[in-house]
């Protein structure tokens, strides 16, 4: 049997007093105001609180922030009758403060543990599964964004005479790379200093990365380390581990929608954020492939110590390495030979560097 009443009930959603009538229903109490319900707790989850005023005033472990508070004595001790646990304390039903924190820490820690360690091992062997027409056909998709956030208008550098030069060093390193395909080699008219491998076997190398190399060795330096990226699909994998990542990041910071992550998978091949064990084998691959062309790599260190100077720093190219001289004893521990043929004659090395003379749209 329902039995009636009245109390001032404080939604804990707004400051406001109402004035609610109280109705005791077999399902537990509900309080109504205007015959709108305000709010339904079960009787077991209702609690006294404590209060310096006389009557009732009681709260719901389901709803920690409302209270109602009862004048009426009948009602009271009927409320009374009714609750089981009305003494019981509301704040031992409730999940303490400290536990919440506690485990959300935890849970907080434990997205981090898989974004640094997890996410980039399970990269590794998903990259494996992807077929190379896949991979392809992905590095088609963004090299556009690429494009873009490069620089260089929507055009690639066309000079005639410069890409013939291009050709001829690309070729050399193709077949000294000896890939299941050679690498596709596009220059940007960009001033940035530059390169950038991406899925599926294409490199972009910016204007400004050529006019700050002083021979041809330099250069092929920089396109063999980013050879070595392609060799090891080190695009790839860190496209599958950013999309992975963005996503557990998401679930942390609220971005379920999955937007940072679109955004991400660009930004992260421009930035070539690889960690400094991904570069350092990239350098490793470098100096094997320069060695088998009678070659030596320390140009490539030479170029990256002038770049990023003694402590490290410099363009997005050079953000996960060490500073410039101990990149450059590293590169000079390797092998070095030299009595292999010029790379490129003089005539075609200006020609290489003349290559943003000309430009066409992508």
């Amino acid at each position: 049997m329902t039995q009636a009443g009245r109390g001032a009930c404080y939604d804990g959603r707004t400051a406001r007093r109402r004035d609610v009538a109280i109705l005791l229903e077999p399902g537990g109490l509900r309080a109504v105001e205007e015959g709108e319900e305000v709010l339904l707790w079960p009787y077991e989850a209702i609690r006294r609180e404590e209060t310096t005023g006389d009557g009732l005033t009681i709260g719901s472990v389901d709803d920690a922030l409302a209270r109602i508070e009862i004048a009426d004595a009948g009602l009271a001790a009927e409320i009374a009758r009714r609750c089981p646990r009305l003494h019981a304390r509301a704040d031992a039903d409730r999940a303490p403060v400290g536990r919440i924190l506690l485990w959300s820490a935890a849970a907080a820690a434990s997205i981090l543990v898989t974004v640094v360690y997890l996410v980039p091992l399970a990269a590794g062997y998903a990259a494996a599964l992807v077929p190379p027409a896949m991979e392809r056909r992905l590095g088609d998709a963004v090299e556009g964004r690429v494009r873009a956030l490069l620089g260089g208008g929507g055009t690639v550098c066309a000079d005639e005479m410069g890409l013939r030069a291009l050709d001829r060093l690309a070729e050399q390193l193709a077949r000294a790379a000896n890939l299941p395909e050679p690498p596709r080699i596009v220059v940007l008219p960009a001033r940035t200093r530059n390169a950038v491998a991406l899925p599926g076997g294409r490199i972009v190398l910016l204007d400004g990365m050529l006019q700050e190399a002083r021979t041809p060795d330099e250069v092929a330096g920089v396109l063999a380390h980013e050879i070595g990226h392609v060799a090891h699909r080190d695009g790839l994998k860190r496209m599958i581990q950013v999309g992975g990542t963005g996503y557990l990041l998401g679930l942390l910071f609220g971005d379920v929608g999955g937007a940072g992550v679109l955004v991400a998978l660009g930004q992260t091949l421009v930035d070539t954020s690889y960690s400094r064990g991904v570069e350092a084998e990239a350098d490793a691959y470098a100096a094997r492939l320069l060695a088998g062309l009678g070659r030596p790599a320390i140009p490539l260190g030479d170029l990256m110590a002038r770049m990023e100077g003694e402590e490290g720093g410099g363009p997005a190219f050079l953000r996960t390495h060490p500073g410039g001289t101990l990149r450059r004893d590293a590169l000079r521990g390797g092998p070095n030979p030299t009595d292999g043929a010029p790379l490129l004659t003089p005539e075609e090395w200006a020609a290489l560097r003349r290559i943003c003379a000309s430009t066409r749209q992508a």
